[in-house]
């Protein structure tokens, strides 16, 4: 631009800027300034008297008021150079825009009173694309909308109106991550003759895929983002507005392949006022693995110090938050000093928490579920989203159906079934009908196949499994408890260690998760906390029993009861006397092994046990920190014999423990195995209320043929240390479900009364 400007002021070669302002035709083009004078392609024409061209670009919209370095105007030009007639014409033209734009002003003022800018305008939208298709017969419309939310109300809105309902005329498609791979591909394919193809789609649209038939753009101005709040500690999901980068993005896809119209749905300010980009992700994401990378580069460093001196620096409380989560982990000591397990949390390529998840898993020879959803989390879940309602509620149905496979009330046990399955469905050639059949992508199960050898190998190279990691898996079959619908259940409510009140995603498995007085509340353990435009919310999360959160929480301390608490405050103001009490209850809680402790874990959740059971959970909590260690330091190396018992007695606790606090009522129970309850249980309306589906025909099969060509285990270790010295026992005591026993029981070593340790109804859910 800045040379076809030079040639037409020194040389008066007009050509190669017409050809420029014809071939690109956009605005940055028409108003673009010299680089070093600041001379606009209007100015050029006005100042050589070109008025054909000056009433050219004029039509184009160009900028009449901008000016050069020398605060010159394209008017100003003509004036010093005597081009009278061009003058006129631009006089002319700023008067008329003036009044133009007091009107446009008037009307755009009354409409922003009407509608929230916030919200968006479908009505507004479906009143443009029948415009469009009025005005001209070819050329496909995208139209960018910010979330699925608002694809789906388009649609309705289209549909609703007569000019849209004839499928012989338009082809309405969306356009969006988790549609089904086949309804993505359909909007690449041009439509017959006669049929106007019209696209909903999110920002996907703006730089990832090319659709050559694109003639109409529609911009929205709008786009969900995703940040985080560090002052709540929660994720954010809201629309928000694009920047001007995106702006230009989305205007360059309307006439990729040939000349477009592209409609901003906002007004001038609004565009004027947009942000240059997009926030940086290190400003508005967690940054955990950024500060153990850090730490990894220069470990007497203070990561906060570091992180000031990049670009964009993030929000202390980020900063402080992330460090409080790898100190959480172990990565990190209370003064910000590096560990060995810090070391090699931060040698994989995942984040620090699946890292830890994966050494966990490994000791409990737990290995291969544990792979596929560390995969996932660090690529995404393959469960797709239909467009058609009724086939929304099948897929709802499906993903139950695979969790229940593996104790139901659970979504990462709905990604492990549906990658185990569909794994056994390749080898026999049904892939294709598997991920049909449960609304799963192909293309991700293929992406989260090919990252787990990756991630597999990784943990092979630096000793922690050996090359053929199928020993390390020998647990990761254990059944979970299959439940019946219940019976008499109220609605769950969710409450965090915040105290913040918080619902379930409806894509979520326990979005009807339900539960009777008598079992207790249940633990749901999550990956996050999402704010949404509709409120807080948890997408993936599994029911748990009390056990695996004492075993892996944080922090676990002894309390007092709450009748000696109080007491001790009256007496706090001789703190040595105080002192002295404290260490004479704990010597008397502890002092026999019946007596009734109550257990603070990470400092919310609050539990009621023997003092037996906490010490032996305690000395447990020890011995994995302490196997932890010893893999760490010595990857390749068997357990010691006192921490190999250790580990497969936790294994055998997990699989005892399975579900508890949503134990089925006595008379459901009672009979689980009968022929008649599970065709009960197969009902659909019943099994989605209760968030468990027994599963179809088909999967039965590939079950059924999956279990007649496993290995069999019974003269192998399922030990952890992988030694000989320790036999497996049967394991029908371990995972016998005794109905005796209320929620969160179990049988003490060395003794047949049923222990229990039992959550207080007060505590926060």
């Amino acid at each position: 631009m800045d040379d076809s400007i030079n040639l037409a002021l020194v040389n008066d070669e007009f050509d190669p800027l017409l050809e420029l302002i014809s071939a690109e035709q956009n605005t940055e083009v028409y108003n673009y300034q010299h680089s070093e004078t600041g001379i606009t392609p209007l100015m050029v024409f006005a100042m050589k008297g070109q008025l054909g061209d000056v009433c050219m670009l004029l039509s184009f919209g160009v900028d009449c008021s901008a000016q050069d370095h020398d605060g010159k105007s394209a008017l100003d030009w003509a004036q010093q150079e005597n081009q009278q007639e061009v003058c006129e014409v631009i006089k002319k033209h700023m008067e008329c825009s003036s009044e133009k734009s007091t009107e446009d002003n008037e009307l755009l003022n009354k409409y922003l009173a009407s509608i929230n800018p916030e919200h968006i305008d479908t009505l507004l939208i479906e009143r443009l694309l029948r415009k469009i298709c009025v005005d001209s017969n070819e050329g496909a419309i995208l139209v960018f909308l910010p979330g699925w939310e608002d694809i789906s109300q388009t649609r309705e809105r289209l549909f609703a109106s007569p000019f849209f309902q004839d499928s012989s005329r338009f082809l309405v498609l969306s356009l969006h991550s988790m549609i089904p791979s086949s309804e993505q591909k359909k909007v690449f394919k041009r439509p017959p003759v006669g049929v106007r193809k019209i696209i909903l789609s999110t920002n996907i649209a703006e730089t990832a895929v090319t659709i050559d038939d694109v003639v109409f753009v529609i911009d929205s101005g709008r786009m969900k983002e995703k940040s985080y709040d560090p002052y709540n500690n929660v994720s954010t999901l809201h629309a928000s507005w694009v920047s001007k980068a995106s702006a230009r993005q989305r205007e360059g896809r309307a006439g990729r392949c040939q000349p477009g119209t592209c409609y901003h749905l906002y007004s001038r300010f609004r565009a004027s006022s947009l942000p240059d980009y997009q926030i940086p992700e290190i400003k508005r994401m967690p940054i955990e693995e950024l500060c153990l990378q850090v730490k990894l580069l220069d470990s007497n460093c203070r990561i906060a110090d570091f992180l000031k001196k990049t670009l964009d620096p993030p929000i202390p409380e980020t900063v402080r938050n992330a460090i409080a989560v790898l100190q959480d982990l172990g990565a990190l000591t209370q003064d910000e000093q590096l560990t060995e397990l810090g070391e090699k949390l931060g040698s994989l390529p995942v984040h620090p928490s699946t890292t830890k998840m994966l050494l966990f898993a490994i000791l409990m020879n737990c290995l291969d579920p544990a792979l596929t959803l560390a995969c996932a989390a660090d690529y995404r879940d393959p469960f797709v989203l239909p467009v058609a309602p009724d086939e929304r509620k099948r897929a709802a149905a499906a993903k139950v159906e695979l969790a229940s496979l593996y104790g139901g009330f659970s979504d990462q046990l709905a990604v492990v079934a549906a990658f185990d399955f569909w794994r056994h469905a390749k080898d026999r050639g049904q892939d294709s009908q598997f991920c049909a059949k449960y609304f799963v992508s192909s293309n991700i199960m293929n992406m989260l196949s090919s990252m787990r050898k990756q991630l597999q190998n990784e943990l092979s190279q630096r000793g922690f499994v050996p090359a053929d990691a199928s020993a390390c898996s020998l647990n990761s079959k254990d059944p979970g408890k299959m439940l019946p619908p219940r019976k008499n259940a109220r609605k769950s409510v969710l409450e965090t260690a915040s105290g913040a009140k918080v619902r379930l995603h409806p894509h979520s498995c326990n979005f009807n998760l339900s539960f009777s007085k008598s079992s207790g509340n249940p633990l749901l353990i999550y990956d996050e906390i999402t704010r949404g435009d509709g409120g807080m919310y948890i997408k993936n999360s599994s029911v748990v029993g009390s056990y695996p959160l004492l075993l892996i929480a944080a922090e676990m301390v002894v309390a007092p009861p709450d009748d000696d608490s109080d007491e001790d405050e009256e007496d706090s103001s001789e703190d040595e006397a105080e002192e002295s009490t404290l260490v004479q209850h704990k010597e008397e809680i502890m002092s026999s092994p019946d007596s009734i402790v109550s257990v603070v874990v990470d400092r919310w959740l609050r539990f009621d046990a023997t003092a037996l059971d906490v010490a032996q959970i305690y000395c447990l909590r020890e011995r994995l920190a302490s196997a932890i260690l010893f893999k760490v330091k010595h990857p390749q190396d068997v357990l010691p014999p006192a921490l190999g018992a250790s580990m497969y007695a936790i294994t055998c606790i997990l699989s005892f423990d399975g579900l508890p606090s949503m134990v089925p009522p006595n008379d459901l129970s009672a009979n689980r195995g009968s022929g008649q309850d599970l065709a009960e249980a197969s009902k659909f309306s019943q099994g989605r209320r209760a968030g468990y589906i027994p599963p179809s025909g088909f999967l039965m099969s590939l079950l059924a043929d999956r279990t007649h060509n496993a290995p069999s285990f019974q003269n192998s270790s399922n030990h952890p240390g992988g030694g000989s010295a320790h036999t497996r026992p049967s394991r029908a005591p371990v995972g016998r479900f005794d109905r005796s026993r209320r929620p969160f029981r179990n049988s003490g070593p060395g003794t047949s009364a049923p222990r229990s340790f039992k959550r207080q109804r007060d505590a926060p859910r």
